[in-house]
């Protein structure tokens, strides 16, 4: 099956942390379409099981074909590290995920080898990071670390207040006495939380996001499979949420700028729109 080179891209995430992704698709690749989905009424997908991830997670990318997208970007770290190869298995378009390319950047950031990976609980008990970082490097040293109360601080649209430093700081304690010149935010809603966090780490710590590096790695797979939209005939950008329209289109404005963005419920145990 011929697929169109002016198909829509879908992008998934558990709710809003995939617009970090959205956002520079939408900057450096000016040209494409995308279509969205954040599983905002089951977030976070952390502390889920397994099982969990991979049932949810697949809704999302039925949903999504059956859009008609060319190409799946699961901009979710715990979905990317469990359902990555099952989603590559079930779908006729290329899958992307963000934990490869954001193991990249950080080795490459990296001038002493120590790296921190801060994810959510299910990222980090996968060892995802580890994986992808030692397929790159061997001699790089990796601290690992859960920051569960991350998430429910971007989805509660609170991740703009500053009475949230104690919960950053608190989060970050185990690793504050550690050294280490490189940390990645190992979720894609850590980077509506840059500037609190980086506050609270060593002094000239790199702080890695994968979402330019994804954007990178979602570029040269459409160029190299042909995908890429030349014709410059781009439609708005359309967004889904299983939660409550106000709190994503809030999010949504704030952080990519779009005056009036089209944001749409979506039922995903039985795929639809309301």
């Amino acid at each position: 099956m011929k697929i169109p080179k002016n198909a829509p891209i879908g992008v998934i995430d558990s709710g809003v942390g995939g617009l970090t992704v959205a956002k520079e698709i939408l900057h450096f690749l000016p040209n494409e379409t995308i279509i969205y989905i954040g599983d905002d009424a089951r977030c976070p997908y952390g502390p889920r099981s397994v099982e969990e991830v991979k049932e949810f997670t697949m809704e999302m990318a039925t949903a999504l074909a059956k859009m008609g997208v060319k190409m799946l970007v699961v901009a979710c770290n715990t979905a990317t590290a469990v359902t990555l190869d099952m989603l590559r298995e079930r779908f006729p378009f290329p899958v992307l995920g963000v934990i490869e390319p954001g193991a990249r950047a950080a080795v490459l950031a990296s001038t002493t080898g120590k790296i921190a990976v801060l994810g959510t609980v299910g990222t980090i008990k996968s060892k995802a990071y580890e994986n992808a970082i030692s397929a790159i490097s061997e001699e790089v040293d990796i601290i690992p670390l859960a920051c569960p109360e991350f998430v429910p601080l971007v989805e509660s649209g609170q991740y703009k207040q500053m009475d949230i430093q104690p919960i950053i700081k608190r989060s970050l304690q185990p690793i504050a006495h550690l050294e280490f010149d490189t940390a990645i935010l190992g979720c894609t809603h850590y980077p509506l939380l840059h500037d609190p966090i980086k506050e609270q780490l060593p002094v000239g710590v790199k702080i890695v996001s994968s979402a330019y590096e994804t954007v990178r790695d979602v570029e040269s797979t459409l160029s190299g499979l042909g995908l890429a939209n030349i014709s410059g005939n781009r439609n708005e950008p359309i967004f889904y949420t299983t939660g409550q329209l106000d709190g994503f289109t809030s999010i949504a404005i704030d952080w990519l700028g779009i005056e009036n963005p089209d944001v749409r419920h979506i039922v995903l145990s039985n795929p639809g729109c309301q």
